[in-house]
């Protein structure tokens, strides 16, 4: 069992994935800069409320949005989401997903980077994406999950380090850690979701 310290349904969505039984607690705390630091938070926060399950581990993750080297946040209106665009447009940037896991032994830490590359933009079409409203809540503006897929012209990585959730990395560490269904000789696993 894994208790995921994040609202995010992509994140839930994407957990889902790897056959974990996981519930979602949510972390309280303020997230700042840095995505390990704020993942650490979130985990250390949840375990510290509500423990680590017997053989299980909680979660926290945190993605941020770099470009040029300076992260992008979470835009507060669709004026500030429309000036992130038009900043991608037409130019690569990384997105970086950080995870903490904390166990009844340790904390392990993984950060996983993709970069994504947005298609030159006209006004029209950033005017467009920002009406959507679908930037809210979003690093750099924009969801990939979502209609923000339409303004990116490739992927170098994993695509679920852009979604929130570097699935292919953190499925590795759950096999080492003896988290995941397949290092335990588990055969149809389910996943549960409940929210504190």
């Amino acid at each position: 069992m894994i208790l995921l310290a994040s609202r995010s349904p992509q994140r839930r969505a994407l957990l889902g994935l790897t056959g974990v039984p996981f519930r979602v607690a949510v972390s309280g705390v303020d997230e700042g800069e840095d995505p390990l630091v704020n993942a650490r938070a979130k985990a250390r926060d949840v375990a510290a409320r509500l423990g680590v399950p017997p053989e299980g581990a909680v979660l926290g993750a945190d993605t941020e949005v770099l470009l040029d080297g300076r992260a992008l946040g979470k835009p507060a209106d669709a004026d500030e989401a429309a000036a992130m665009l038009r900043a991608l447009a037409g130019r690569g940037h990384v997105v970086r997903t950080a995870v903490h896991l904390v166990t009844a032994a340790a904390g392990h830490d993984l950060v996983d980077d993709a970069t994504v590359a947005v298609r030159p933009l006209g006004e029209a079409e950033v005017a467009w994406y920002a009406g959507t409203g679908e930037w809210r809540d979003r690093a750099g503006g924009y969801a990939i999950q979502g209609r923000g897929a339409t303004l990116v012209a490739r992927i170098e990585g994993d695509h679920s380090t852009v979604v929130g959730l570097p699935l292919g990395a953190l499925s590795a560490l759950l096999g080492e850690l003896g988290l995941a269904p397949w290092a335990r000789g588990a055969v149809g696993a389910t996943t549960t979701e409940g929210r504190r």
